[in-house]
């Protein structure tokens, strides 16, 4: 199979993300007048290493999850969207001749991934698209290439399979993000036109910043940091399970010294994380301002996060709603989704893909 991250597909199909904690599924359907509907989701957690470092090193737990997620989910659609981590695709630009027809464009994209990409060609899925005239000759066209090893995508593949779900679109994480990113940025003053808009994606693991421009990506930084910080800190105070502490951290009910002694001081990290990418962003491009914060990723729901951020940046601040403007279908309560929505945002982008023009 290959990568379909640039391929459209339209027929009915749901966003299944794997992530290192859980495993999400989401369902949009078409409302109407240009307007979507959340149908329904679920988010069901996955055992501690199932995937590490975005690699399935427990196929059989993650497939499990994703059958009991998909039972649970009820829905008679079985064609999903997937994504490969970002960490895992290659991807450059390229220059060729505007005039080549698809046979010769295929080619030389072939000759070209050869000479980027250090693994046999046979050993990865590739794919590519046009990105339109090159700004320096018209005779000229740039194209985007994306390659990832067979491994990662056919062990994802196998993971669909297994729940008896069919994968026709294979994305990369980090697209599937901007796509779900394009529905918040719109809501932002001016549509989000010439600002910088770092969005700031708080994982179980790591934090990934994102400084988008007009729909570009400008900069992007890793960083070893992530909400299990704020589970193991619940784990040694009070005692309990990696799974009673990650409930707890979702459904309160910790002592109440919780607030103040454990998770002010997760908060406080979480914004010097972020001021400290900030000053990267500034130092290593020619930038010197960041109009907008966004927070994704499980940690981002945490009650004040956004005003902690705003107050040590003194950037606008807001949580991640790619489903600001959507409507819900009556099965989706809506208090809940808007808790879980930063940690929706790649399933969004895929649960997206089923609207790609034919």
């Amino acid at each position: 199979m290959n990568l379909d991250i640039f391929k459209p597909k339209a027929p009915s199909l749901f966003g299944l993300d794997i992530s290192s904690s859980s495993v999400k599924m989401l369902e949009i359907v078409d409302a109407g007048k240009g307007t979507y509907r959340v149908e329904r989701y679920i988010i069901e957690s996955l055992p501690r290493d199932a995937v590490v470092d975005g690699n399935i090193s427990n196929l059989e737990a993650v497939a499990d999850a994703v059958k009991r997620g998909h039972k649970k989910l009820a829905t008679r659609t079985k064609h999903v969207a997937m994504a490969v981590p970002s960490g895992a695709v290659i991807t450059k630009k390229i220059i060729v001749p505007a005039a080549l027809r698809e046979e010769e464009l295929e080619i030389q994209v072939e000759t070209e991934a050869n000479q980027y990409i250090p693994f046999a060609l046979d050993e990865v899925n590739l794919d590519f698209q046009i990105i339109g005239p090159s700004p320096t000759n018209p005779e000229e066209q740039e194209v985007l290439i994306a390659a990832t090893r067979k491994e990662k995508v056919e062990d994802r593949v196998a993971v669909a399979e297994s729940a008896g779900l069919k994968a026709i679109v294979m994305d990369v994480e980090s697209y599937a993000q901007m796509a779900a990113l394009g529905l918040v940025v719109k809501q932002l003053p001016h549509g989000g036109k010439d600002q910088n808009i770092a969005v700031v994606d708080v994982g179980a693991n790591v934090t990934n910043v994102n400084v988008l421009r007009n729909e570009q990506s400008v900069y992007t930084r890793e960083q070893a940091f992530g909400g299990n910080q704020l589970t193991q800190e619940i784990m040694s105070r009070y005692g309990m399970s990696p799974e009673e502490a990650e409930n707890a951290k979702r459904a309160g009910g910790l002592p109440d010294d919780f607030q103040a002694e454990v998770q002010r001081p997760f908060m406080e990290n979480v914004s010097m994380e972020v001021q400290r990418a900030l000053q990267f962003f500034f130092t290593s491009t020619s930038y010197h301002q960041v109009d907008h914060i966004l927070l994704a990723g499980g940690s981002a729901v945490i009650a004040g996060l956004d005003e902690v951020v705003h107050t040590r940046t003194q950037v606008p601040t807001v949580v991640a709603n790619p489903f600001g403007a959507m409507q819900t279908s009556p099965r989706v309560q809506i208090r809940r989704l808007m808790q879980d929505a930063p940690s929706l945002i790649v399933a969004c982008g895929l649960a997206m893909r089923r609207f790609d023009p034919v």
